[in-house]
């Protein structure tokens, strides 16, 4: 137990002093005591070519400097008794000169081992192996014979080398195979057809293996391929060959997809971390099929993703953990998917996750090497010291291995050493060496003294202070050697010592003293900064317009640092001048003489400094002479050359160079900012300029990155804005203000949350705002209590009294001091629940409907809130004229304030009503005061549930209704009115009748017959009748008298009708009748004539035939008809064919199969119906009577 507790404890104290000795990138002056680092060896993999002399790579570093020797296969390689081996001197290179030996004796594995007299750095273990190309194998191909549409493959099986060939497909004349979606190279080199065609036929597909070192081409024998198709083939050819060995697949040719490769449902794949995952997918079928893929339960990664040879390859490269899954690769054609799924399990080599890194170690120092690796399998880690496993290294009681950490605890002067670290599993291994050196050496600044940095303003600014010194030496930065630097904005200091300025700025500039302290020593160094002014170019050249023959002027006005010497260059195009004496450069113009059209283009000032430069371009357009163009208006242009001078902490001088006023003279500058750190890409306005300056005094705020832009306005309107400033950061300081909308409310019995508007990091003028909250009691004589509050906006104070009264107030503060006195404001501890009910509660009923409630107001400290009001709860209990009670919804009306009365309007008369009464505040309502109950008087009563008419007569009508839904009183009878409606005088007289309260209807006679009547019924109460309902009827026979129907086929005027409308129809009938008789008849003879046609022939006198209706003939449509494509006949076209009335195969018919008649345009009966039509014979019946 003890011991685990000093393992913790010692712990703390390693962790801090290993997180002091962690720099990436720890170099030891070569002067002083190391031990060997390698820093450059050969790959772990060497491959050599047998032609050449095998170099393995061995470099080392070291004070003294070390000494080389190497191991082959595990034991010593002596290098001295092989004249074939050299080691360049000074180094552990090896040269070996293969030149008339078996380069294959010099395979093997080989490791460097460089030593001194502080420790022994390894190198990885170096596999070195021959690079071989192999011929191929003697092997007769024999020809292959398919059938269209079959797929193919055509293997290549070349030769195992090493490294693998590289695959080809050629023809004998080293042209490459045409590839493409049907015909396709698989990984493994394989020619692969989804389907052949009569074009694939050849004899020379050849496969080519190139390999790599030895630079060789070999070459299979070439596969003879012919492609039968056995539709054309002629009878002769195909005899040659059995039909049924060639033929697959369904007869018209096309075919599902399959897949050829990979073959089955579901294949696997393992792939390592870092490496390419290749999934292929090749498939047969007719049409070809189209390959897609798609990862189950998730996306294809998009970054690292291709398809490859015409989709049939998926290539993820730099695979990791999350390509672990199920792949999908699906071959569609127009009959159909198929799919296949290839499972990816993802395993890794070792890779690092944090190597080891050298630890530089003061005497007694304790430090701690972490070799952090991952790897699936998980990797085994073991340690070596000087080369030697840590297990079979001396005892050192100072070391502790625990896993992928070794601890060294209070090193000794003398104890330096190299520790490996060596992680593996089944796919690879890593190794890194890392020394521990024990120095003590006081502090020395590596960057050299006196150095000069320049900038140009608002640029960064970097000031190295490189040193070194064991223990590790802290930095420390004093500008003008007496103001110290704290690591915050605008600056930073690095952990190697640099100090960097975010933003420079003139007042920056000066001489910087770094300060590199230790336990043995201390150590300075003096750098200086200068900023220099940027250059800008005030007025750029512009756009010109010049007739041909005169002169054009570009002007480039520049400013710049007056310790920079600038450099003025001319561009044409982006190149160089004309070499021509027209063109006339001057300090700040370029002088175009004689202009010619060749001189149109892009004309380009450029400004250059050691530092910086600047450039502007504008177009020349050269035209002819024409007419002075009138006068356009338009928005100036935006302003230029925007320059920030003569910076103070809260103000900047602005100053600009307007743009073209185009004609319309500029009124006034407007100039807005942007807050690059708070409000990106916000643009405010901040102040305006009269239209005569080109300058502006601008007052700032603290603590804000500042970007510039000024736009111009004239009578048309505003400018585009111009191009922002550079950026320019005001000093932090503190708060020129406080947060707003104090507010101080409580939300418990006990509490007060303290809320405000926090201010924006505009406001905020510096880094580490926060606010402090004051709070006391009002009218109690104590102190001021506060509470620090950062990134909040309410303070929450526990623990209060009930609804007490605080005086509060919120001051802003920051890193660099308080903002103004806050202002007091008051507010109120949370309230609960009032503890007191109203008393004295009456109530006073002023009629059947209002009734006034009054009580005793309770006592304000019982309120224990803040007062609301009074809510009155009421409830109809049930009518006066009712025994049983009415379970009514019960009503509440909230009087305001500290009331004592209040009324109750829309009560129901002649009812009996329960009052109580409740007090509220904030939190919710006291308890309820005791209940009340009061009588409403009798009122007047509602209208009838219903009037309806119940009969009907000549000159009576019968009424029935229903008594009221709300009596409101006792009900003492009611009143019935009605009075006739007249279509033409309006109303007429009302009649009035009253009956009892127990009476519901009512006959009333000696009415008109054939008469409407309007009916109004109320009923009544001691206090009146209330309103009325009203109903209309009538006593004549209509559709709205009920259950009353008359046999209209009865009627005198409905049988004279029927009998008009059976003659009209018998006329139509006969009409119709004797139509059709007169057209049915078909004069051949005299259509005949009317057509005029030559090709028609009169009946022959010696034969007894028609000249062109001959027996041959009756099959075939009369000359000059014309009959569609697709065998039916036009019904429009007027020309006659004997189809049109034959009865034979080729005549047209009607769906039903009756014949379609050209003349009569008609549909003319079936055979079977009989000869009864009066239709004229037709011509083909008149040739079959002479047959």
């Amino acid at each position: 137990m003890d011991g685990s507790r000093k393992w913790l404890l010692g712990l703390g104290a390693v962790v801090l002093v290993f997180l002091s000795h962690m720099t990436s990138a720890l170099e030891v002056p070569l002067d002083l005591p190391q031990p060997p680092t390698i820093t450059q060896q050969s790959p772990k993999d060497y491959i050599f070519d047998p032609r050449e002399n095998i170099v393995l790579h061995c470099e080392a570093k070291g004070k003294p400097q070390p000494s080389f020797s190497w191991t082959r296969n595990g034991t010593h390689f002596d290098v001295e008794k092989d004249s074939k081996v050299l080691m360049k001197p000074g180094s552990g290179t090896l040269v070996i000169d293969i030149s008339g030996e078996k380069a294959e004796v010099y395979e093997g594995t080989y490791q460097c081992t460089a030593h001194n007299d502080h420790g022994t750095a390894i190198s990885n273990n170096i596999v070195i192996r021959q690079s071989r190309s192999p011929l191929w194998s003697k092997e007769r191909n024999e020809a292959v014979v398919v059938q269209k549409g079959v797929p193919l493959v055509l293997q290549c099986q070349p030769p195992a080398g090493l490294p693998p060939p590289v695959i080809i497909w050629m023809d004998n004349n080293f042209q490459r195979l045409p590839l493409d979606k049907r015909v396709s190279q698989a990984l493994n080199g394989d020619l692969y057809f989804s389907n052949v065609l009569p074009d694939d036929t050849r004899n020379d597909y050849i496969c080519y293996a190139r390999f790599h070192y030895t630079q060789t081409i070999q070459q299979k024998q070439p596969i003879s391929v012919t492609v039968l198709d056995m539709e054309t083939m002629n009878e002769t050819v195909a005899a040659l060959y059995n039909i049924t060995d060639f033929y697959r697949g369904s007869p018209d040719g096309e075919r599902h997809p399959g897949f050829m490769l990979p073959l089955g449902a579901t294949s696997t794949k393992m792939v390592l971390r870092g490496e390419t995952l290749e999934l292929e997918c090749i498939a047969e079928g007719l049409p070809t099929p189209d390959i897609s893929w798609q990862k189950e339960g998730g996306e294809l990664p998009s970054g690292r993703m291709s398809l490859q040879n015409f989709k049939k390859t998926l290539r993820i490269s730099d695979v990791n953990e999350a390509d672990t899954g199920s792949y999908r690769c699906t071959a569609a054609n127009k009959l159909g998917s198929v799919y296949h799924d290839i499972k990816v399990t993802v395993k890794a080599a070792p890779f690092w996750v944090s190597a080891p890194r050298n630890l530089i170690l003061a005497p007694n120092e304790t430090g701690i090497l972490t070799c952090r690796v991952n790897g699936t399998p998980k990797p085994t880690i073991r340690w070596f010291v000087n080369g030697v496993p840590i297990e079979n290294a001396p005892e050192d009681h100072s070391r502790k291995v625990d896993e992928d950490t070794v601890i060294i605890s209070s090193v000794q002067s003398g104890s330096s050493a190299v520790y490996q670290c060596n992680a593996s599993n089944e796919f690879g291994y890593l190794m890194a060496n890392a020394f521990v050196n024990v120095l003590a050496e006081p502090p020395r600044v590596l960057t050299p003294p006196n150095r000069v940095y320049q900038v140009i303003s608002n640029n960064p600014a970097l000031l190295h202070c490189a040193s070194f010194g064991s223990p590790i030496p802290v930095i420390t930065w004093f500008k003008d050697s007496q103001i110290s630097i704290r690591n915050g904005d605008p600056f930073v200091i690095y952990e190697n010592g640099t100090l960097e300025i975010n933003v420079a700025q003139p007042l920056n500039s000066g001489k910087y003293t770094c300060i590199a302290t230790n336990n043995l020593g201390i150590k300075e160094n003096h750098v200086f900064l200068e900023v220099k002014e940027p250059t800008r170019i005030l007025r750029q050249p512009e756009y010109k317009v010049v007739q041909r023959g005169m002169s054009a002027l570009f002007e480039c006005k520049v400013k710049h640092d007056p310790s920079l010497i600038p450099t003025m260059t001319w561009l044409k195009d982006k190149g160089e001048l004309p070499d021509d004496e027209r063109f006339v450069v001057d300090t700040d113009s370029l002088t175009i003489k004689d202009v010619r059209g060749e001189d149109e283009g892009a004309y380009t000032c450029i400004m250059n400094t050691t530092l910086d430069q600047d450039s502007a371009s504008a177009m020349l357009t050269v035209v002819e002479a024409t007419p002075t163009p009138a006068i356009v208006y338009e928005k100036p242009d935006p302003p230029t050359d925007l320059e920030l001078t003569d910076q103070t902490e809260r103000s900047v001088q602005l100053t600009w160079t307007p743009g073209d006023e185009n004609n319309s003279p500029i009124k006034n500058f407007l100039i807005q900012y942007e807050d690059l750190l708070h409000q990106p890409g916000v643009w405010v306005n901040l102040t305006e300029a009269d239209g005569t300056s080109t300058t502006a005094r601008l007052q700032l705020s603290p603590h804000v990155y500042y970007s510039f832009r000024v736009l111009a306005q004239n009578d048309v309107g505003y400018s585009n804005p111009s191009a922002p400033s550079h950026e320019y950061r005001t000093s932090p300081a503190a708060p020129d203000e406080n947060p707003s909308n104090v507010h101080g409310a409580g939300t418990q019995p006990d509490n007060i949350v303290i809320s405000w508007t926090p201010l924006t990091g505009f406001q905020s003028n510096g880094q580490g705002l926060q606010y402090k909250v004051y709070w006391k009691q009002k009218d109690v004589d104590e102190d001021w209590s506060s509470q620090n509050v950062a990134n909040a906006s309410q303070f929450v104070l526990s623990g209060t009294q009930t609804y007490v009264p605080y005086e509060i107030k919120v001051q802003a503060f920051n890193h660099y001091g308080n903002g103004p006195d806050p202002g007091v404001v008051v507010g109120y501890s949370g309230e609960d629940f009032p503890l007191s009910a109203p008393e004295s509660v009456n109530i006073m009923v002023h009629n059947s409907t209002v009734a006034e409630v009054h009580w005793e107001p309770v006592s304000l400290s019982s309120v224990r809130g803040k007062l609301q009001g009074y809510t009155v709860y009421y409830r109809r209990e049930r009518g006066l004229h009712e025994t049983a009670e009415e379970a009514e919804q019960q009503q509440a009306l909230t009087f305001s304030g500290n009331r004592s009365e209040g009324r109750l309007p829309g009560l129901q008369p002649y009812s009996l009503y329960n009052v109580f009464i409740k007090v509220l505040n904030n939190k919710g309502e006291g308890p309820s005061s005791l209940s009340k109950t009061f009588e409403t008087p009798e009122g007047v009563p509602g209208p009838p549930t219903f009037l309806n008419v119940v009969d009907y007569s000549l000159d009576s009508l019968t009424l029935a209704w229903g008594p009221p839904a709300n009596n409101n009183g006792r009900l003492v009878g009611y009143t019935l009115s009605y009075q006739p409606v007249n279509s033409t005088s309006g109303l007429g007289p009302i009649k009035e009748m009253s009956f009892l309260a127990n009476e519901t209807s009512a006959v009333l006679g000696s009415l008109n017959s054939s008469m409407l009547y309007k009916f109004y019924l109320t009923a009544r109460t001691i206090k009146g009748p209330g309103p009325s309902i009203s109903e209309e009827a009538s006593t004549i026979l209509d559709t709205a008298v009920p259950n009353r129907q008359v046999d209209i086929a009865t009627q005198g005027w409905f049988i004279g009708l029927m009998c008009a409308i059976a003659l009209l129809i018998l006329v139509l009938l006969i009409v119709c009748f004797i139509k059709r008789n007169k057209g049915g008849k078909y004069p051949v003879k005299e259509k005949e004539d009317a057509h005029q046609d030559p090709e028609i022939q009169p009946m022959k006198e010696d034969d007894g035939t028609f000249g062109e209706y001959s027996d041959t003939e009756d099959h075939k449509p009369l000359k000059g008809s014309r009959t569609p494509s697709n065998g039916t006949v036009r019904r429009d076209e007027s020309d006659d064919s004997l189809v049109d009335y034959g009865e034979g195969g080729d005549g047209q018919f009607n769906e039903d199969g009756s014949f379609i008649g050209q003349y009569s345009g008609k549909k003319e009966k079936d055979t079977h119906e009989g000869n009864e039509s009066s239709e004229a014979p037709s011509p083909v019946n008149a040739m079959n009577s002479f047959v």
